[in-house]
């Protein structure tokens, strides 16, 4: 199983947790730039050579949105497509609503026309696309959540789905439910498919319930025996030895 890791803020503190590790990983990597997010890649790659690869994980300035959705600022969504219009970089689409909830009423008057241009874009960019999603297991949120851009199908797009199953803050995530949700995505999905398991540490929000190493070990276990290819862990910057252990008994 290909242990991957997000991490949201690469200071040097988080990115020093990458000399724990030894096995093969992917990176998933914030940076408000393209050129921030190369220069990262080529100083960690050259350092750390069991690193495959690093995804750019692009992100808004917080008054534009942060994550990206019809209701993150215009100028934001075509600020980043002009970036990548001649790129092939593979990237992670974080698709949530905006940080500063207030765009949700100011920009709905490009609400349809932004929905377009994140439609295009799915289709017409080179590069690999992953979308970090929401997880639900109700029907019609599921719908919602498409039909606002917050949920893409692999099978109309050229993406890869991850799915941020996060039970260290969504109580409600049971074993069965677990179990059930991912068997579906790989039905419908294949390998088109991830998880995301967390959180090792917080994100923007500083306040979200951390996993234990037990919720952890439940996880992979959960993925491991459903044939589950990835699994991309929130985040790098909470890794302890423990923990490291454990995944490297995970790891291919």
């Amino acid at each position: 199983m290909q242990i991957s890791f997000f991490e949201e803020f690469p200071n040097t503190e988080n990115l020093s947790k990458l000399d724990l590790i030894s096995f093969p990983i992917k990176l998933y990597l914030a940076d408000y730039s393209i050129e921030g997010y190369k220069q990262y890649k080529k100083e960690l790659q050259e350092k750390y050579k069991h690193i495959k690869e690093v995804i750019w994980w692009p992100v808004l300035n917080m008054k534009e949105g942060y994550w990206f959705s019809p209701w993150s600022k215009r100028k934001a969504l075509l600020r980043t497509f002009d970036h990548l219009l001649y790129e092939k970089v593979p990237i992670m689409w974080d698709a949530e609503f905006p940080k500063k909830r207030m765009l949700l009423f100011t920009q709905m008057f490009w609400y349809f026309t932004n929905k377009k241009l994140i439609k295009a874009f799915f289709k017409k960019y080179q590069g690999k696309i992953y979308t970090a999603e929401y997880f639900t297991d109700n029907t019609f949120m599921k719908k919602f959540l498409e039909s606002v851009c917050l949920i893409f199908d692999p099978n109309e797009y050229p993406i890869t789905k991850i799915k941020m199953m996060y039970s260290s803050t969504n109580k409600r995530l049971t074993e069965g439910m677990m179990r059930y949700e991912i068997k579906d995505y790989k039905e419908k999905y294949k390998d088109k498919f991830a998880v995301g398991l967390g959180l090792l540490a917080w994100g923007i929000n500083g306040n979200e319930a951390l996993l234990s190493l037990e919720q952890l070990e439940r996880d992979l276990n959960i993925c491991k025996s459903l044939n589950v290819k990835e699994v991309v862990i929130f985040r790098i910057g909470g890794l302890t030895k423990e923990q490291t252990n454990l995944l490297k008994k995970y790891a291919s």
